[in-house]
């Protein structure tokens, strides 16, 4: 299966942290973050790679490059201005093969079963599945409701709802069919234009009890760079 990358984000609530740098590059014990995610996905035998990048291109290409010291293979989608979720993964579709992919942000790694997880969406033959991840505070994120099928009925916005609960891993597979729902052209964000819509639709979530790490703030930022062993642990 290949996959898609959202690495295009600006990093601002990361200064002067990682200077001015795409924050998919910030480092961890001497790596790239984004290398944790490309050695994750190697793991489970996806060497096909879509980078949706913007800010700090360049940097990016120029320490993966085409992505043989991975014996991997990565192209690269530049948006020359932000289009938001929905908007990269747009842009990619020329280098989109196949009839379903996985799409994972660029700023948290979600240790799950991918195997698992894509299995799950052939099943339930869903358009977009989520890997969810059970967090005791969900003030940062919002919750994701389901029902007993595991389709997913509603969102609870951030700041409200129980303080713990399911939130989005920002880890999925997607159906090509959702390529097809995405207006061209303009910044599309998919959590709130494009998710909304599948509510109660073939749009499915898998609970995972594995790890989540999420490094978009400074504070976790911080705690990650002082115990990368939740990095590396995620490989292993």
């Amino acid at each position: 299966m290949q996959a898609v990358i959202l690495a295009g984000g600006l990093g601002t609530r990361l200064r002067p942290l990682v200077d001015d740098r795409n924050k998919t590059m910030a480092p961890v014990a001497g790596r790239p973050f984004l290398e944790y995610l490309l050695m994750r996905l190697r793991r489970y035998g996806v060497a096909d790679v879509v980078l949706c990048v913007g800010h700090g291109a360049e940097l990016i290409r120029g320490y993966f490059g085409t992505g043989d010291g991975w014996q991997m293979r990565l192209r690269y989608s530049r948006e020359e201005e932000l289009r938001g979720t929905g908007g990269a993964i747009k842009m990619a579709q020329e280098l989109i093969d196949g009839e379903s992919f996985l799409v994972m942000n660029g700023d948290s790694v979600f240790a799950v079963d991918l195997y698992r997880l894509a299995d799950y969406h052939r099943r339930r033959n869903a358009l977009v599945t989520v890997g969810l991840a059970q967090v005791a505070d969900t003030r940062r994120f919002g919750t994701v409701e389901t029902d007993q099928t595991g389709r997913v009925v509603g969102f609870v916005e951030k700041g409200q709802g129980s303080p713990s609960g399911l939130i989005n891993g920002g880890i999925y597979v997607f159906d090509r069919g959702v390529l097809d729902l995405i207006p061209e052209g303009r910044a599309v964000s998919l959590e709130h234009e494009i998710f909304p819509t599948l509510v109660g639709r073939e749009f499915y979530g898998l609970a995972f009890g594995a790890d989540f790490v999420d490094m978009g703030v400074p504070e976790d930022y911080l705690r990650l760079a002082a115990d990368p062993g939740r990095l590396t642990g995620s490989l292993a």
